[in-house]
This record gives structure tokens, sequence and C-alpha cells, in this order.
């Protein structure tokens, strides 16, 4: 009954507002960021109270129309998923290193209900950033303890070193554990490469510079050169391994929103603003990423308002539309700059070539509709909408789905089977076209639900009109969609 009532009210949603003027896209990334790191709630809940809280967030996520869950799984070189590498998270527990009780998997279950709900979930890592201030304690598991030399302290917190050969490997087996062990759909990171600069401070790595760069072809006045390979090494070695065990992981980079400005590049490439750069005081450079195919989608952090004096809204996302870094450009979207501008900046978001979707900064903040953001996304992402596909990673389509037939309250169908990962559906998109209605799957309009089950049950009150008729579509990992399954007509 419970998902009967979820459903019927994530239809709702979507039939109660068609009065703005923007497009209802069937393509668009919609994704929000759930973060971890400075949590101190979970710490005094059990886990299903947690569980609770989760399956709340994920059912008015699901509601508002968004269909992927950026979740932080590594906020500080720890775990909120059954790891032999690293501790548990402090932010799950209170003490870091100290497993639930009883033992439960957060990052499994995430995986578990969001795919139920037809949304992926990408698994949210900070590669560098081990503590954020002094007072915290390391578990005695830490890798801190094992190997202290690639560490640094910076300002008040303890990062690895990313000159340091070890810090890049042991990052990467991080990685390469989750992606193994988890049906994760992305690997994400956001803007934490090199720390951010602490004033009258140097981060301390003329060690690892005076024992690398050399032999690395770096001169002793290119150490910036050098820092910013580092972590364009992290990154290749990274999206490499990733791909190696299962290449329809997405691997996506959400950068600080400035890349460089336009008084720091001399052939005039930057961005009009004034403010900290990626490139120049984070040492990411991430448009070489996106062009060289070393990640599969960017989301800069464009959170400010259009008119912003020194990093303006509509400059900056004009300026990484006209890069065309990559096909798969998001919009990270700070929902507490949206105030008097969520219509124009949808707009643009929606009329931009090169524009494919929204993250939503921060997402804990929809289920509580602070700013009204839920009631917002409620006309925005009023009807539903499949991710666009990932063609560069596979370009096939998976196979049709058939033998659709009514079971119970509802209706199931069949999968042809296959061995290829990459052709095995991972969602089923419905359409249902009132009677009279020539079948179109190229619009959202009438698409009623993504499923991760072969199976549909109307939500009580649906609408069952005599001689309607239904149309599935079977949809693999990459977001390629099949062709329309014979109608089962009511």
């Amino acid at each position: 009954m419970k998902k009967l009532l979820i459903i019927m009210a994530a239809l709702l949603c979507r039939t109660a507002v068609f009065s703005q003027d923007l497009p209802q896209p069937k393509r668009e990334f919609r994704g929000a960021w759930i973060h971890t790191v400075g949590n101190t709630q979970m710490r005094t809940m059990t886990q299903q109270q947690i569980r609770d809280m989760f399956i709340r967030m994920l059912d008015s996520l699901q509601s508002a129309g968004c269909n992927a869950v950026i979740f932080q799984v590594r906020p500080q070189a720890d775990a909120l998923y059954i790891s032999d590498l690293e501790p548990w998270s402090r932010f799950l527990t209170g003490v870091q290193g100290q497993a639930p009780d009883p033992l439960w998997d957060p990052l499994a279950f995430m995986v578990e209900q969001s795919h139920k709900r037809g949304m992926e979930l990408h698994a949210w890592c900070n590669p560098y950033r081990v503590t954020s201030s002094p007072a915290e304690q390391l578990a005695p598991s830490h890798l801190y303890f094992k190997h202290p030399e690639i560490f640094k302290r910076y300002g008040n917190q303890l990062y690895f070193d990313p000159g340091e050969r070890m810090s890049v490997e042991f990052v990467k087996t991080v990685i390469a554990d989750i992606v193994t062990r988890y049906d994760v759909d992305a690997i994400h990171f956001d803007d934490y490469f090199y720390p951010y600069p602490v004033r009258f401070e140097e981060f301390h790595d003329d060690a690892s510079f005076v024992k690398y760069a050399s032999g690395q072809g770096y001169r002793y006045w290119e150490k910036n050169d050098w820092r910013r390979n580092n972590v364009t090494t992290l990154i290749r070695e990274l999206n490499d391994t990733i791909k190696s065990i299962k290449p329809w992981v997405r691997f996506g980079i959400s950068p600080f929103g400035i890349h460089r400005n336009l008084k720091d590049t001399p052939d005039s490439t930057g961005s009009n603003t004034n403010g900290l750069s990626n490139y120049d005081q984070l040492f990411a450079d991430v448009p070489k990423w996106a062009k060289e195919g070393d990640i599969d989608y960017i989301v800069p952090q464009i959170y400010w308002v259009i008119g912003h004096p020194a990093a303006d809204y509509q400059t900056l996302i004009n300026w990484w539309n006209d890069g065309n870094f990559t096909p798969h450009f998001y919009v990270g979207q700070n929902i507490s700059a949206l105030k008097g501008q969520m219509h124009r900046k949808m707009e643009l978001q929606r009329t931009l070539p090169n524009v494919e979707g929204n993250v939503w900064w921060p997402g804990v903040m929809i289920p509580k509709n602070g700013m009204g953001i839920f009631d917002s996304l409620c006309v925005y992402q009023s009807s539903l909408a499949l991710i666009p596909p990932y063609t560069e990673l596979d370009s096939i389509a998976p196979s049709p789905v058939d033998k659709i037939k009514k079971k119970g309250n509802g209706i199931k169908w069949e999968v042809p089977a296959t061995e290829d990962v990459m052709q095995q559906p991972l969602f089923y998109a419905l359409y249902h076209f009132p009677t009279g209605v020539v079948p179109d799957i190229s619009t959202s309009e009438y698409l009623v639900a993504i499923t991760h089950d072969p199976f549909f049950q109307y939500p009580k009150g649906y609408k069952m009109e005599k001689g309607s008729l239904f149309i599935v579509t079977a949809i693999d990992r990459c977001w390629n969609e099949s062709e329309s399954s014979v109608p089962f007509v009511l």
C-alpha cells in the first residue's frame, strides 16, 4: 500500500502543474546530493530510524521527479559501507572505526532502494581529505598510522599528499573495491582535490616534489604544473580502473564553478569572473579530463545568483556550455541561490544546447521543502525523464520486452535472456496512452513510470480507461532505450 501511495503522489505531482512554459524534456539528468560529512544526526539514531530517514528522502526525491541520487559514502578516508580497507565513518556511528550495531551496510541499502524507485545511485567519494579539525580522532586501523609519510597537515586538516604515488594507488584500491562489490551506477568526486588555500600557508609537499618532479620532467619553477599532473594522473588511472572492472560504471566530477578567471588566462579563455579557480588554486584541469575522455560527466557547482558581481551564474553557465567539453554537462544548483531566479535558471539550463540536466544541493532540503524546492520541482520536473544515454560507453539498445500480460492489479512482461551485461535491462519505461491517442514514445507526455522490476501495479485510483494501452521499453545501464513492445490494450 505504501508503494502505491508513493507512485500516486508522484503521478499527482506530475499532472498538477503544466502551466509553466518551459519544455518537459524526455531526457534530462535530475540528481540530488545527499551528504554525510558533518552529519551529527545519524550517530544518535537506530539502524531502523536511519533506514526510515533514507526511505522518506528517496520517496520525496522520486515524487519530485529526480532520477539520480549522489550519496556520500567516503567523506573523509572512511566508509559508510562494509570495508576491509578503511574504517567505519564517524558520521554514521559517532566514532571512527566503530561498526554499526547491529551490522548493516548503508551503501548497499541505498543502491537497492534507489534502483527500486527507478533512480541511479552514484557513490560520492572524496579522494584526499582525512580530517576536518585537529580534534577528530582517527581509528587505530587507519592507513595514517601505517604510512604517515604520505599524509600532510595543512591548516587544521589532514590530507593525503597527491604527489605521493602510494596515495594514488591506495585511492584506486578503495574505488576498485566499491565498484567490484556494489552495483553502483557511477563514482562521483566533488570539488576537493588539492586543498582550498589557507591564507599565508603553502601546502607542504616540498618533499614529494623533490622526490618525484625531476624524474617526471618538471623543473623547480613548474611546481603548479606538477601538481595538476598529479591530479590528472589520479583521474586518468581511476577511470581506467573503473572501466576495467565494469565498463558501464561512469566517473563524474563536480568541480568548483570557476575553471579559470579571464584575467589569469593569457589566451583569454577564462570566464569573466573574479574568484578562486579549479585550475590555479585546486590544481584540477577538469576540461582537460573531459576532452580526453578521462571522465564521463561534469557538474560544475554554479552556486551563485544571476548578477553576482564576482561570479555571475549566467556568465558561468554560458562559459561551460560554450566550451562543450563533454557530451554530459549538468549544472550544480544551489537551492539557496534560487529564490526569485528559479525560472530563469531553468530556462537557461533547458535552452542552452550543451546542458543536459541539474544536480540539486543540498538534496536533504528537498524532502523538507526548504525554500519551497519540492513545490518548485513538482513544476519543473513534473513529467518523468530518462537520463541522457551514454552512447560513448555503449550505443546498442537492449532487446524489446515481450509477452506483456495482466497480473493481478497490474501487468508483467518478459525479457529476452542475454549474457552481455551491457545489454541487460536495469530499468523499464512504462507509457500509458489514452483511448484514441496514437502511441508515440519520443516524448515524456505519457511516460508514467520507470521501474526496476518487470512488473507494474496500478496505483489505487489510477485511471484505467478501457481501450487505452500500455507500451513498455527496456533501458540498459547506459540508458539506451529499446524499441517499443507490442501494445497491451486494456
